[in-house]
């Protein structure tokens, strides 16, 4: 479709995308106070079109002419984490990193950016700069309801995250549900408080609420179907301040994954029904909060099976089984268009979210080739060349 030295574009541009990364890396922004970041990538990219903004902090970018367009979502915001690499180019700013990898996507978008525009892509990239991709309100969910994809007549959104848990050189494009539904719910028992001389006299919410927990931990196991994966887990738990009064609330917080939108209801419906029916056996009245996150992030078979011919033809080996119940709200996109969400392995052993966490130059050079594949394999699909 593109002229074929294409590739060869993408190469010149990596060094100016490494500088890039570097400088994104020592001044990061956390959620929803991207601006700077935005600015800073918009000055780098090529072409003289006009930015839409978007999600307070956001911005969509068009490169090309009129028509359908292929978009490429960075996320920008940093974590509240500090940093802990040693590198010249750490954050100046205490407390916070990037610690997700997002100053590496945002650079590699960029080398992506000039290679399909100096190659003169036959579709229009549409650069997609993302907020507030660590925390809600989602940034992601922002864009998706905004009109301006409709607007640019986006056909398909790539994404492409560094994920260490996979080698060097290795690609993980893999249709159908990679990554889970994300809800919370917070479940608040209601007692009566009274002297913990006394228990006959109360109704003790923190035993109702210990009890709710335990309950929980059979919801999966005894309701969803063994063959889907799901998790439902509680993570704070808190009653009472004095040793001698039993109190009169208990509250509790967890999260809710699943790999499918029935599982997902299912479970939403079992935890209030458990949490109720507990609480009302102790003469407690449950009330439970559920806070709907991302939906399950669903990769277009079509766009998987054109993007990994991209990605083979390139000498860059495949994964096909990674699947993980950790969420990304890229998954608004998916639900709203064909998308493809890959992950890219890493030289580095640190986890996500990690003080220490430091992609390298060889990393970035990866995720910028899988982007670039994943641009190609869109446009493929797009034109009817397919593979």
């Amino acid at each position: 479709m593109a002229d074929p030295t294409v590739w060869d574009l993408l190469e010149r541009h990596l060094g100016r995308a490494a500088e890039l990364r570097r400088l994104l890396h020592s001044e990061p922004d956390l959620s929803g106070d991207e601006s700077m970041t935005r600015d800073r990538v918009l000055q780098a990219l090529p072409g003289n079109q006009t930015p839409t903004k978007v999600a307070e902090t956001g911005a969509v970018l068009r490169l090309g002419g009129p028509g359908r367009s292929i978009g490429i979502r960075g996320e920008m915001d940093a974590l509240p984490v500090g940093e802990r690499t040693g590198v010249a180019w750490a954050s100046r700013h205490e407390g916070t990193m990037h610690a997700c990898g997002h100053d590496l996507h945002l650079a590699a978008l960029v080398a992506v950016a000039w290679a399909v525009h100096e190659a003169g892509g036959t579709v229009p990239l549409l650069v997609v700069l993302q907020p507030r991709e660590e925390t809600y309100p989602s940034g992601a969910k922002d864009i998706a309801e905004h009109g301006i994809l409709q607007a640019e007549e986006c056909a398909a959104m790539i994404g492409a995250h560094i994920q260490p848990s996979l080698p060097p050189g290795v690609v993980a494009c893999v249709p159908g549900g990679v990554n889970a539904s994300s809800d919370e719910f917070e479940i608040r028992v209601h007692g009566a408080s009274g002297h913990a001389a006394y228990p006959h006299l109360s109704c003790d919410p923190l035993l109702a609420l210990s009890e709710i927990v335990v309950a929980l931990q059979s919801v999966v196991s005894r309701s969803v179907d063994p063959m889907s994966a799901a998790v439902v887990g509680v993570s704070s738990f808190s009653s009472g301040q004095a040793a001698n009064v039993i109190p009169g609330l208990a509250r509790a917080t967890g999260t809710i994954r699943a790999l499918g939108p029935d599982t997902r209801t299912l479970l939403r419906n079992r935890i209030v029904t458990v949490a109720q029916h507990v609480a009302r056996a102790h003469g407690c009245e449950a009330e439970v909060t559920i806070t709907d996150g991302e939906p399950v992030l669903e990769n277009d078979p079509e766009l998987v099976r054109a993007i990994s011919a991209h990605l083979t033809d390139q000498g860059m080996g495949l994964s096909t089984t990674l699947r993980s119940l950790g969420s990304d709200d890229f998954s608004f996109f998916s639900e709203r268009m064909p998308s493809a969400m890959m992950f890219v392995g890493s030289e580095t052993n640190e986890p996500l979210h990690s003080p220490s966490f430091l992609p390298t130059d060889g990393d970035l050079h990866l995720t910028a080739r899988a982007m670039l594949a994943g641009y190609l394999g869109a446009a493929d699909l797009l034109i009817g060349l397919g593979h």
